[in-house]
């Protein structure tokens, strides 16, 4: 074969070779094959995809979604504060209008009432960019998006979209429509620190979410895309092009579903959101506020665990203006004429108070002290002081509900004489009990009124022993004090109380004797609670109204012609008694007019001795937490509850009563100066009476001192631990000292923790 011959075989043989590869090519890839493969790959994610959805369960929902803010309003609905770790409210879509819900499906998933949960292509595509890297992409419906914030968590990774696919699926099947969209719509985050519509709603336009607009609903709707890019407050001049852009997309698609009239779209303008404001937190009277409120629901059986899991929206009966008033009045009758650089004492000074309506029991005021941040003793509650002389009404009020009489046999009333010498023994009463009066003053013979008007304590000792010390101990617990013994001592004050106790007590005398028990909590409401938490301040006749009666005309003449005369104004009509405890250590003032009960408590507590050192009365260094005399505090002199207490409470009442009030005492009683001016037996024209003319003006200068009572005791309060929140521990009862006050349980009562 010639060298030509064996050239055209290879070449044949080659153009063979060529033709047997084509036709092996065809022969692989034809299109049955390629079928039998897509088939077979369909088959295997089929079968793989039911295999995950038999295998993956609809999990537990996810803490963070669970959490949510407890929101605290003062009476008139205004946000008071929030606390928890979460800014969420969760609502039911009773509480959103219905236009307002349509907002967020004609945003989110038009096809939301009809489809069965999922997007596939959506989720294919998602799928895909999140394996190629190109990051987060949209296309998830409501379902997916309330799935992905309920259940699982904000990761891109095709595990973490699988399980939201199938979960997703069965969500639609488990829940009605209606329960996904309220969850997509409490669960998504909205900016500005929100989460849910009613947090939103808040943040965005200072309303509650039922209050909302359809262009409002809009908007927030519209914010779910770029939350902090189409924050108004925030966004630069394109973020604001595109949030009215995405706004006009969501109206133009409600009116296209026939949710929305084309007219009333057509008349909607941009609703602009208001500025962003600080969140509500628990500094200055808030804290105080809060605790208060959280103590009293854990009176009403609610746990400490179900408060701060959140959810709670709780209504203080607390006035708005009442309670700056009272701020107000503290700040510029106390606070402001504290000098702590130029006076030790000044640093010991706490003020608290609590106002209360006598006729609803709802405390319309309360101040626990300079700032809740600073010092977390809530001095409206505490009841580690004593509150001397304000006690003594409740030893009349015993007298007169006894039908007592005096060692001699005389009925006691308004107009019965005691001898008010100064240290004399008491009869019939624990021997060797003789307390003296202030300055050991000897009054003689003198009436109870004028007794009570100048506060003398021999009187009040034997009228204890006279009435039996475990009557007067019945009607102290009847009318709402805590732990009161049966010790001599108490009947001038010696016992442990609060602000708050004294403010139960006096508002019962106010409202006839029908029980007060002062409520800060107006309602407490839960989505997961089927009844609200509402206390019932009123309560049944502890004391007969001629009793209660009687008593406040008494109290009547102390402040027109006695102690309390400081806070007399022909502006108002007034009825109260001073407190003093001895060495200073504390200073009350407990008063009220027919409409408004306030009970005024200042109270000598050690700072931190870095700040001042200072003595205990006994002698030896004042730990921090001790109690201190208050002697020379505001450059005062000495601190009685005729001074910045009643100065207090006068300037407040007067606030609080929009400048006086025309109210008057509808008494049932024959006694007393509310009635007619017993005869006093000690009056003579060389001797007028004390005390000095009762001031014009709360800032008019004080009337003679009131009466301490017992000599109290300086409280042993063990050194607090070093921590970063330091802890204390209130006294207790001393059995050898009866004056050292003892504490008890507190309704409401802010935990015993201290300055840090």
């Amino acid at each position: 074969m010639g060298r030509a011959d064996g050239r055209r075989t290879r070449q044949g043989g080659g153009a063979r070779r060529a033709e047997r590869s084509g036709g092996g090519i065809r022969r692989v890839f034809s299109l049955k094959r390629i079928l039998g493969t897509l088939f077979t790959l369909g088959l295997i994610a089929m079968v793989g995809f039911i295999g995950l959805y038999l295998y993956v369960d609809v999990p537990a929902a996810a803490e963070d979604a669970k959490k949510q803010s407890n929101v605290y309003k003062y009476s008139d609905g205004t946000v008071l504060a929030r606390t928890g770790d979460v800014n969420r409210e969760i609502v039911g879509l009773d509480r959103i209008p219905k236009d307002v819900q349509k907002t967020f499906v004609a945003a989110e998933n038009k096809s939301f009432y009809k489809d069965a949960g999922v997007d596939f292509k959506g989720t294919a595509r998602g799928l895909i960019n999140t394996v190629s890297g190109k990051g987060k992409q949209g296309g998830s419906t409501i379902t997916q998006q309330y799935v992905k914030n309920y259940y699982l968590n904000q990761d891109q990774t095709v595990s973490r979209k699988l399980k939201e696919l199938v979960i997703s699926l069965k969500v639609d099947r488990k829940k009605s429509k209606d329960d996904i969209l309220a969850g997509y719509i409490n669960t998504s985050y909205y900016g500005r620190g929100a989460y849910g519509i009613q947090a939103a709603a808040q943040a965005y336009y200072n309303k509650d979410s039922d209050r909302l607009t359809v262009g409002e609903g809009a908007y927030l709707a519209a914010l779910l895309q770029a939350p902090n890019q189409y924050d108004w407050a925030v966004a630069t001049d394109k973020g604001k092009k595109l949030a009215k852009a995405r706004w006009n997309y969501v109206l133009d698609n409600m009116v296209e579903e026939n949710w929305l009239d084309a007219g009333e779209r057509s008349g909607l303008k941009f609703p602009v959101p208001d500025k962003p404001k600080p969140a509500k937190g628990l500094k200055g009277q808030s804290g105080y506020l809060v605790e208060a409120a959280n103590r009293q629901l854990m009176d009403q059986g609610v746990t400490e665990a179900e408060i701060e899991a959140g959810g709670w929206t709780i209504t203080l009966n607390v006035d708005r203006k009442k309670q700056k008033s009272l701020e107000k009045s503290v700040k510029r009758t106390l606070t402001d004429k504290l000098d702590k650089d130029q006076r030790k004492v000044d640093a010991a000074v706490q003020a608290g108070a609590v106002s209360v309506d006598p006729k609803t029991g709802k405390v319309v005021a309360l101040y626990g002290g300079e700032d809740y941040a600073q010092h977390y003793t809530s001095n409206a509650t505490r009841r580690d002081y004593q509150p001397g002389s304000t006690f003594k009404p409740v030893i009349l009020a015993s007298a007169l509900e006894n039908d007592a009489k005096t060692q001699d046999g005389q009925p006691i009333r308004a107009d019965t004489v005691y001898d008010g010498t100064s240290g004399r023994p008491v009869k019939g009463g624990k021997s060797g009990y003789a307390p003296p009066n202030e300055g050991k003053k000897d009054y003689g013979d003198i009436t109870v009124q004028r007794a009570m008007d100048n506060s003398v304590n021999s009187v009040f000792a034997q009228m204890g022993a006279d009435v039996g010390m475990d009557r007067v101990q019945q009607t102290a617990s009847d009318l709402g004090m805590q732990k009161i013994s049966q010790d001599p001592a108490m009947t001038l004050g010696s016992m442990g109380a609060s602000p708050m106790d004294m403010a139960g007590v006096y508002a019962t005398l106010d409202n006839h004797g029908k029980k007060i028990t002062p409520s800060i909590v107006k309602k407490a409401t839960h989505k997961d609670r089927p009844d609200d938490v509402q206390p019932e301040p009123v309560g049944d006749q502890v004391l007969k109204r001629q009793t209660a009666d009687s008593v406040t005309s008494v109290m009547q003449g102390v402040v027109n012609d006695g102690t309390g005369s400081a806070v007399a104004s022909g502006n108002y009509e007034a009825a109260g008694k001073t407190g003093t405890s001895d060495n200073n250590v504390s200073a009350w003032f407990a008063g009220y007019t027919p409409e408004l009960v306030t009970v005024v408590g200042m109270f000598g507590e050690a700072p931190d001795p870095q700040v001042a050192e200072l003595k205990r009365p006994g002698g030896g260094k004042a730990k921090q937490y001790d109690h201190v005399s208050l002697a020379g505090a505001g450059g005062d002199g000495k601190i009685h509850g005729s001074g910045f207490p009643s100065r207090i409470w006068a300037a407040y009442t007067l606030g609080a009563l929009d400048g006086g009030s025309d109210a008057r005492f509808d008494l049932d009683t024959d006694m007393g100066t509310g009635v007619a001016p017993p005869p006093d037996p000690t009056r003579s024209e060389e001797e007028p009476d004390e005390p000095d003319e009762p001031a014009e003006t709360p800032e008019a200068p004080d009337p003679p001192d009131d009466e301490p009572d017992e000599p109290e005791q300086p409280s042993e309060t063990p050194e607090p631990p070093v921590t970063d929140e330091p802890t204390f521990t209130p006294p207790t009862e001393d059995p050898e000292d009866p004056s050292r006050p003892s504490d008890g349980p507190s309704i409401p009562e802010i935990p015993d923790r201290r300055q840090r």
